[in-house]
């Protein structure tokens, strides 16, 4: 291998196990900073090396580029005081911790690519939102915000930076489908709330494309938001899910009943974010699946 090494963060989530399999086929080096060294060894063997502290790590200036994806699971559990804290710990602190280790280095990695989400916009209605767009404050989008302004500190230390705002991920095994799937299945899917609210979606091949380009294109830095160019209002994404999963569409879940289950958590529901991937289209990025229908296809139908 003539390329530096890859390091993640999250490696062994929903996205970082996708990306360093994709990274293992296409025969790039990579090493996974993850709290359980076991859980990366039982699913990725002896192909990646595992580091559990900061201390393990060899000088930043040894890695091609560092893909920041790790975090508490932000659907996991209701948002109590001490959960909102974890989640902004486990983003932030490790976020922190990556830019200082940088900083301490002889040279950089060539690019930080570093987790955000859709969330930094808030909640804005019908509003179509490019990285340009004036976010609405939140929980979810100061958490956002303060995740993306630690990670463009390491701009300083001579590192690119990408923020990666990621929607809603569709892929097999995990992510977003992962949990609608099962009453969709049995025929008792149906829309969140009024269904009016926009859901940004991405399929996950498009997601590690993008993850791609940034690794290996210099000309690109600063936000990007990872959703296809076809944002649909959740009426319609149940809809079409139910459609691909020839099963009927019945029973809505009232809005009143989302809040009373999940509290604070359920604005990531019935929130809406109708967002565009504007600069990735002007710098000619051309997305695989842009139609959510033929998407669900690929991920629920091919064999």
């Amino acid at each position: 291998m003539t390329d530096k090494p890859v390091l993640i963060t999250g490696g062994t989530g929903f996205l970082g196990s996708a990306l360093t399999f994709e990274l293992l086929r296409a025969q790039r080096d990579v090493t996974i900073f993850s709290r359980d060294a076991d859980k990366v060894r039982r699913e990725f063997g002896t192909q990646v090396r595992a580091v559990t502290r900061m201390d393990q790590l060899a000088d930043a200036s040894g890695f091609k580029a560092v893909v920041n994806l790790a975090g508490a699971g932000i659907f996991d559990r209701r948002w109590s005081e001490a959960r909102k804290r974890l989640l902004r710990e486990s983003r932030i602190g490790l976020t922190r911790d990556l830019v200082d280790w940088i900083k301490r280095s002889e040279g950089p990695p060539e690019v930080l690519i570093s987790g955000s989400a859709i969330g930094f916009y808030g909640d804005c209605g019908d509003t179509l939102l490019t990285e340009q767009s004036q976010p609405r404050v939140d929980f979810a989008q100061r958490l956002c915000a303060d995740w993306e302004q630690t990670a463009l500190s390491a701009a300083a230390a001579g590192t690119r930076v990408c923020l990666i705002r990621t929607g809603l991920v569709l892929g097999p095994d995990g992510g977003l489908l992962k949990r609608m799937l099962p009453p969709f299945r049995f025929g008792l899917g149906g829309r969140l709330g009024r269904g009016g609210q926009w859901m940004s979606w991405i399929h996950l091949r498009d997601w590690i494309a993008i993850v791609l380009a940034m690794m290996d294109n210099p000309e690109m830095q600063g936000a990007y938001n990872a959703t296809a160019p076809n944002p649909v209002t959740n009426r319609v994404f149940s809809a079409t899910l139910a459609g691909v999963l020839n099963r009927p569409l019945l029973l809505p879940l009232p809005e009143f009943l989302l809040k009373l289950l999940l509290g604070e958590m359920a604005a990531l529901l019935l929130g809406s974010q109708r967002v565009m991937p504007d600069r990735l289209l002007s710098q000619g990025h051309v997305f695989q699946f842009g139609d959510l229908d033929a998407a669900l296809r690929d991920i629920l139908l091919a064999n």
